[in-house]
């Protein structure tokens, strides 16, 4: 029987030492490349978020990455805020339900709040009304069943609201060209003749005894239109049967505000491109696309040829319903600006912007209590209200989250 050779128990001892440091030398070589490594990434992560700050916030961030590589993240600033004075807001009574994509018409101190969706699967078919001086929601009533639901164009001359084509249903489902009026002392709803082919969100103002329609995207939802009709109206009754082919507006697009003023007809900011309908989808889900939101702004006063005005402080959309007029100036509160580079995200806007009429300069009069987009809003004995929207993931996140119903005001001094 052959015999077994085992080493002296010495030997196994010597060789498990060498192994032993040769582990920790192996262990201590990968730590530190991989700390390298992390540090490396750390400061490629910092310098790309310092670079995509406001111009107004980087030194003073990037004097903090010198001093420490590691600023907490509260104290970086956010993509595309823009340094804005604190407003003292204080919250009001909610709206009964939450709505993105709503629309809204005051009428003395009345605020009345239109459809919208509660979720991308539901969305509103009534209107609800907010008292200013009692700080009350009340006198709920239905809409026309073949009224859009969504993506309106709107707009009043002190009692009757007319309304003009949009979305019918939730997701990214078709336009109507449908149209109507209301009369907000009867609550009686009429037809108005219907629009030459519908639009989801087009810009819609009363003009010299005629009601004006403009852009907004086009039966697929994403291309813009850049059409221009109006129809003769008084006292709630068109006075045509048909609508009129006017100038077309130099960008197309929905989601902008559209304001007269001094006999001057104002569009302002907007998109082009929207969601769309998923192709195939039997509920006709919504499917990203690209967009391009702006700041233009364009101003009508010969019904001939659209002047140019000077931009907003950014690019800004979801306001058709977010302006108010308040010492000839035009002030629009919240939205939505260009995509965050890196995530690709939509990013909400939390400032208030004033456009003053008297100088056609833009300021930055605020900032809101969060950023949101498709606020409602209102002015009343001094306070700016607003309502309504889809807000952001909270201080550090400007991506959209929540859809609320929550009213909120504060009291606004202009220079």
């Amino acid at each position: 029987m052959a015999r077994k050779h085992t080493l002296p128990t010495k030997y196994i001892f010597v060789l498990s030492c060498v192994g032993l440091v040769a582990v920790a030398l192996i262990a201590d070589f990968l730590w530190a490349s991989s700390s390298r490594y992390s540090s490396h990434y750390l400061d490629w992560s910092l310098e790309k978020s310092i670079h995509l700050t406001t111009s107004t916030n980087a030194d003073k961030v990037k004097d903090a990455k010198d001093k420490n590589p590691k600023v907490p993240k509260a104290d970086l600033p956010i993509y595309g805020d823009l340094p804005a004075p604190q407003l003292e807001w204080e919250e009001r009574a909610s709206a009964p339900v939450p709505r993105l994509d709503g629309a809204a018409i005051q009428i003395k101190d009345l605020l009345y709040v239109f459809a919208g969706y509660g979720t991308i699967d539901f969305v509103h078919s009534h209107v609800d009304i907010y008292n200013f001086t009692s700080n009350s929601w009340g006198g709920r009533f239905d809409m026309p069943k073949e009224m859009a639901h969504s993506h309106l164009g709107m707009v009043t001359d002190g009692r009757y609201i007319y309304i003009v084509t949009g979305q019918y249903g939730p997701q990214c489902r078709g336009p109507t060209a449908r149209c109507f009026v209301l009369d907000t002392e009867t609550k009686q709803w009429t037809d108005l003749p219907t629009l030459p082919v519908p639009r989801y969100a087009p810009a819609t103002q009363l003009w010299r005894g005629r009601l004006h329609v403009m852009g907004g995207s086009k039966q697929d939802r994403y291309e813009p239109g850049l059409e221009h009709w109006s129809l003769a109206v008084k006292d709630g009754k068109a006075l045509e049967k048909e609508w009129k082919p006017e100038i077309p507006i130099p960008r197309g697009g929905p989601h902008r505000a559209c304001v007269v003023v001094d006999d001057r007809l104002y569009i302002i900011g907007g998109q082009e491109g929207d969601f769309m309908a998923k192709p195939g989808s039997p509920i006709f889900k919504c499917s990203r696309r690209h967009e391009v939101v702006y700041g233009d702004v364009y101003m009508l006063e010969d019904g001939k040829e659209w002047k140019t005005l000077p931009s907003m402080p950014k690019p800004d959309s979801h306001i058709e319903f977010a302006w108010v007029i308040v010492n000839n100036s035009i002030v629009i509160v919240g939205g939505t600006t260009e995509k965050h580079p890196i995530t690709k995200k939509m990013v909400l806007v939390g400032e208030v912007f004033q456009f003053n009429l008297d100088t056609l300069k833009w300021s930055v009069v605020g900032r809101m209590p969060y950023r949101i987009k498709t606020t409602l809003v209102g002015y009343w004995d001094g306070w700016l209200y607003f309502t309504s929207g889809q807000r952001d993931r909270g201080p550090l996140d400007s991506a959209p989250k929540k859809v609320v119903g929550d009213m909120w005001r504060t009291k606004l001094h202009l220079l």
